[in-house]
């Protein structure tokens, strides 16, 4: 009995150790504060790509949706086309983006991260 207590006692240590350690959790502190584009959001963003895209290009109506990161120095990386309509409209989305200026990136905890952004655009028929 004395033998069981003492393994007992060796064992449970290591397993509620191995329950709080994980290696795979993460936790976030701080207050995050969203990315900004020209002092603005999302809105300010697509009004920028709406201005600088060739309309003549989409040939149909539908949606394109494009992924890409803002940086931690605020310049758009990993540009991707999630779902597109064609690939002129693609190709032009794709144009627009590479040639935005840099945003202010997002902030945890005051200091600078990136974050991944999903953009979507939909065309209707003329």
């Amino acid at each position: 009995m004395k033998q069981l207590t003492i393994l007992l006692l060796l064992i449970f240590p290591l397993i509620a150790s191995s329950q709080i350690g994980g290696e795979a959790e993460v936790y976030l502190t701080g207050d995050k504060i969203e990315a900004q584009f020209n002092g603005g959001g999302i809105e300010k963003f697509s009004e920028f790509v709406q201005g600088q895209f060739n309309y003549s290009k989409v040939k149909k109506a539908g949606r394109m949706i494009a992924s890409f990161t803002v940086d931690v120095d605020g310049s758009l990386k990993n540009i991707k086309l999630v779902q597109m309509i064609d690939v002129d409209s693609g190709v032009e989305l794709i144009r627009v983006l590479n040639k935005c200026p840099k945003w202010t990136p997002a902030k945890r905890g005051g200091k600078p991260i990136s974050i991944d952004i999903k953009f979507p655009m939909v065309f209707n028929s003329k």
